[in-house]
């Protein structure tokens, strides 16, 4: 698409979404929808992968999003279900742990069965993953009178080549998936995993310096996104949050909400939240990185893309001690 195209595209949706009058002072009025990615949960970032303990970490993060009113949606790699060697009981616990998202009112969404990427496998065995990764989560949705509405890509990565990305999202819509996009991509994961790290060795006070250190990266995050956003769109949009489920999110994720609500924002529903015609804009991007849409939207544009800020150097260097 040609710039002066995209320039008029944009222009389309620079006013800002209406939000009321704030106060002198007051943080401007913001929105945002909460996702929370590889339910029933990551491969690290949890102090154990048993399933009573992943029953408590998921009660412990439901409890925060319950308090904070936040209308989640998580994505679910089915294939955690399924650990090697997993018994029938273990299955139906780590089932009953997506019971848990249902049973608090929260959506469910299709993360592919097994988490790999659509840069590295051929596109019809991608999608095979993605059918893979849909019968529980639809069943348990469907026991709610509900259906499995979206789908996220593992690493964000959409395609290396234009054509095949578009093939893909036409599969989706004729399985009637709606892509979930991410502007507010981070991180996160690298001090989940140090943070898990540490309570495994139970130092709880290096625990708390990473806790520490992850509020203040993420609100470095937030003030960062909502510029590009005004550099990109012409305003402030509606954003995703990407997060991921982890003993990180689960301890802290009040704390995280607390910030989040400092700057002004309000928790949406990601239907709600697409809604923003921002996400109409015209997006060609393909590549090896997995970024966030804002990035596509600003790749698409022709510029270069914005670096988005780093974990302390601290944290980065625990991280890459850990072992693989």
């Amino acid at each position: 698409m040609k710039w002066s195209v995209w320039l008029t595209c944009a222009a389309l949706v620079a006013t800002p979404v209406p939000a009321g009058g704030e106060a002198p002072g007051e943080p401007p009025r913001r929105t945002l929808a909460v996702t929370i990615d590889d339910l029933p949960a990551p491969p690290a970032g949890v102090v154990s992968n048993e399933p009573a303990a992943l029953a408590a970490m998921t009660a412990k993060l439901l409890a925060a999003l319950a308090e904070h009113r936040v209308p989640a949606v998580g994505f679910v790699n089915e294939g955690k279900l399924f650990a090697s060697g997993e018994s029938a009981a273990g299955v139906a616990a780590r089932t009953a742990v997506l019971r848990q998202w249902i049973d608090a009112g929260l959506e469910l969404g299709n993360h592919t069965y097994s988490h790999r990427s659509l840069n590295r496998l051929p596109l019809e065995e991608f999608e095979a993953d993605v059918l893979r990764g849909e019968p529980v989560t639809r069943s348990l949705l469907a026991e709610k009178g509900r259906t499995l509405r979206y789908f996220r890509h593992p690493f964000l990565q959409v395609g290396l080549e234009l054509p095949k990305r578009r093939a893909f999202e036409k599969f989706l819509a004729e399985k009637g998936y709606t892509i979930a996009p991410v502007t507010i991509d981070n991180d996160e994961y690298v001090f989940a995993f140090v943070y898990a790290d540490a309570l495994r060795r139970g130092d709880q006070a290096f625990a708390g310096r990473v806790a520490a250190a992850y509020l203040d990266y993420m609100d470095q995050v937030f003030g960062f996104v909502e510029e590009l956003s005004h550099r990109v769109v012409g305003r402030e949009i509606a954003q995703v949050l990407l997060i991921h489920a982890n003993a990180l999110n689960a301890d802290h994720f009040g704390a995280l909400a607390d910030r989040m609500e400092k700057r002004g924002y309000r928790y949406a529903t990601l239907d709600e939240t697409l809604r923003d015609p921002a996400y109409t804009l015209p997006d060609d991007y393909v590549g090896a990185w997995g970024i966030s849409w804002l990035h596509h939207w600003e790749v698409t544009a022709g510029k270069p893309r914005s670096p988005s800020p780093d974990p302390p150097a601290w944290i980065q260097q625990a991280y890459d001690a850990l072992p693989r």
